[in-house]
C-alpha cells in the first residue's frame, strides 16, 4: 500500500494536467463518471494515502490505491484500468485502487493538519490526540490516520527504530521527550521517505524494515505482526527501550 511520500510523488507527476480540460472518461468501475467529461480539473490534492483529483470545490475523484493499485501517465498498461481519464493534452490511468466521486467540499471533509506532508501540519494537536489514547500501542498511534495521515508500516517501523523505542509500548508509557520525539519524526522520516523514493533508494534506508540484524548493536531484528492492525513489525530488543 502506497504511503503518504508516494502519493506527493503522484501529485508531482500529474500537476501538468492543471487547467487541461476532460475529454474521454473510462474505466472498469460501476461509479458513472460520465459527467466529468469536458470538465476542466482545477487542482490535486493529497491527504495521507487518499489522491484527489478535483473538477472545482464540490466534485473531487477520490483515489485509494488499496494494497495493489497503480498508476500510469500518459501510458497504458495491458490490463484494464479502473479510471481512464483522457485531457486535451495527455492522460491519466488508474489501476487496481479504489475510486469514488465525492460531492462535498474536501475542506469540509478532511482535517489538512493531521497530514504528516502537508504544510498545515500540527505536531501539537497530533499530541492532544496521542495523550487522548494513553492504553493504545505506539505501533497502533503511528497507524492511525487520524493522527499521522499518510504514514504506513514502513513509516512506522523505521521511525520507531530510529527514536529507539520499543513497538509494544503504550503511548502513555513514553516519556514526554519520547513522545515529543515520535511525533516530530513521523513528519521527518516522511519527507526523507519522499526523497529517497524520488531517487530509486529507498530500501538502501532501512534500518529495520525487513532487516535481520540491528546496525546499531549487531543484534537479531525480531519481526513480529503487531496491534489491532496486526502489520509486520521489525525492531531490535535491544536498543528500543520498553518503558514500565
Amino acid at each position: 500500500m502506497p504511503e503518504g511520500p508516494s502519493i506527493v510523488i503522484l501529485k508531482e507527476a500529474v500537476a501538468e494536467f492543471k487547467g487541461r480540460k476532460v475529454t474521454e472518461v473510462d474505466g472498469n468501475t460501476k461509479v458513472d463518471f460520465s459527467r466529468l467529461e469536458g470538465k476542466k480539473i482545477t487542482d490535486f490534492k493529497s491527504f495521507g494515502k487518499n489522491f484527489f483529483i478535483c473538477f472545482g470545490k464540490k466534485l473531487s475523484v477520490r483515489i485509494h490505491f488499496m494494497l495493489f493499485g497503480t498508476y500510469r501517465i500518459n501510458e497504458r498498461k495491458e490490463t484494464a484500468a479502473r479510471l481512464n481519464l483522457v485531457c486535451n493534452k495527455g492522460e491519466m490511468n488508474f489501476y487496481a485502487c479504489s475510486v469514488q466521486l465525492v460531492e462535498d467540499d474536501l475542506d469540509e471533509l478532511y482535517d489538512w493538519s493531521a497530514d504528516v506532508m502537508n504544510d498545515t501540519w500540527d505536531a501539537a494537536k497530533a499530541k492532544k490526540k496521542l495523550k487522548a489514547m494513553p492504553d493504545n500501542l505506539v505501533v497502533d498511534a503511528l497507524l492511525d490516520q487520524n493522527i499521522f495521515a499518510g504514514v504506513g508500516n514502513i513509516i512506522k517501523n523505521e521511525v520507531l527504530y530510529r527514536i529507539q523505542v520499543h513497538p509494544k509500548n503504550k503511548v502513555g508509557d513514553l516519556p514526554a521527550k519520547k513522545l515529543t520525539e515520535m511525533i516530530k519524526q513521523a513528519r521527518i522520516y516522511s519527507f526523507d521517505f519522499l526523497e529517497w523514493k524520488k531517487q530509486y533508494v529507498l530500501k538502501k534506508h532501512w534500518l529495520a524494515h525487513t532487516k535481520k540484524k540491528c546496525s546499531r548493536d549487531g543484534s537479531a531484528i525480531v519481526k513480529e505482526y503487531l496491534g489491532k492492525t496486526n502489520r509486520r513489525t521489525f525492531y531490535c530488543n535491544k536498543c528500543q527501550e520498553l518503558y514500565k
